[in-house]
């Protein structure tokens, strides 16, 4: 009776939950018409699955990324800490603290304490001695493992060391840009920033006009991909999302980085404009209004080979 009634005590407490975020879950979405939805997608090389850093235009953390078609390359640091054993690679250590702890559990099991009991010893103070010894093993083989697969320091991917032109990047743009960051391995010029606060309007433009064509000179063929998933959405809820009068009023560089013949930039983006969703058939606008709004992203670009930079990644804050 008891289970019973803490059962449907909980389900009453989860339908109050339910009900106080569906609104707000449904006037974030409302509120967040504009390419990317509201939503973090895309891929940012090595570096998907780990957080940008924080920057003047952007002081709150990126989100996860929701959608990728990255796979990560190897657990995180803290991956070893589950108490598994058996994972390729774990080595030496990780199998001599598997057999020590093996060995413990198969004594309890057949009465000998663990370890044989030390000699037969089987007082508590036996049993606390030996299952210390089988955590400092553990910590010793974790910490081990840990300093192993630490993933490198952000500022340590490989690319060019900073030449005297990385000081431009401590200077204004000319454009939204500012105070940017001449710690990046990565060289960022003027005219790169340029491109970024010209990718910012014309992207918009071009998911404004549904002009899927124009989005894959644009941006990488996985963002064009989670665009058009996006577009058909609407397309079947009746309803076009109209993204106009788009202007960066700050930005500034998260990190830049190159992984073989790809450079990447992740920079923080604030920006105005109108955001709002009408309603195909008669034009009656159904979310957002005529009223501009500001929205901060955090947007990752990619070029190859020199090419011209793309869109990779959008995420929020």
């Amino acid at each position: 009776m008891k289970l019973a009634k803490w059962a449907s005590g909980a389900m009453k407490a989860f339908a109050v939950v339910l009900s106080l975020a569906l609104p707000l879950m449904l006037a974030v979405s409302a509120a967040d018409a504009r390419v990317g939805g509201g939503s973090s997608y895309g891929s940012r090389g090595s570096r998907t699955f780990s957080a940008p850093p924080i920057t003047n235009t952007a002081p709150n953390a990126a989100r996860p990324l929701d959608r990728t078609m990255s796979q990560p390359g190897r657990p995180a640091a803290g991956a070893a800490a589950t108490g598994r054993f058996n994972r390729p690679g774990m080595g030496m250590l990780g199998g001599l603290a598997a057999g020590f702890l093996g060995a413990g559990l198969l004594g309890l099991l057949f009465g000998g304490g663990l370890f044989g009991g030390l000699g037969g010893l089987s007082s508590i103070i036996g049993l606390v001695l030996q299952i210390g010894l089988i955590y400092l093993v553990v910590r010793f083989a974790m910490s081990w493992w840990q300093r192993r697969n630490a993933p490198a320091y952000a500022g340590s991917a490989p690319g060019p060391a900073p030449g005297p032109a990385a000081a431009q990047t401590n200077a204004r743009s000319g454009l939204g840009f500012g105070s940017m960051s001449s710690a990046a391995p990565l060289e960022i010029t003027p005219s790169d920033y340029e491109s970024f606060e010209r990718l910012l309007g014309e992207i918009q433009a071009a998911w404004s006009n549904e002009n899927v064509n124009t989005l894959h000179t644009l941006a990488t063929p996985e963002m064009v991909s989670y665009f058009t998933e996006d577009l058909r959405a609407n397309d079947a809820r009746g309803v076009v999302n109209k993204v106009s009068d788009v202007k960066l009023l700050q930005g500034d560089l998260a990190e830049a980085w190159r992984e073989g013949v790809t450079d990447y930039a992740t920079v923080a983006l604030r920006y105005s404009l109108i955001d709002k969703t009408i309603e195909r058939a008669s034009g009656r606008i159904v979310e957002g209004s005529d009223q501009p709004q500001e929205a901060t992203d955090i947007w990752t670009f990619a070029r190859r080979s020199g090419g011209k930079w793309e869109l990779s990644a959008i995420q929020q804050t």
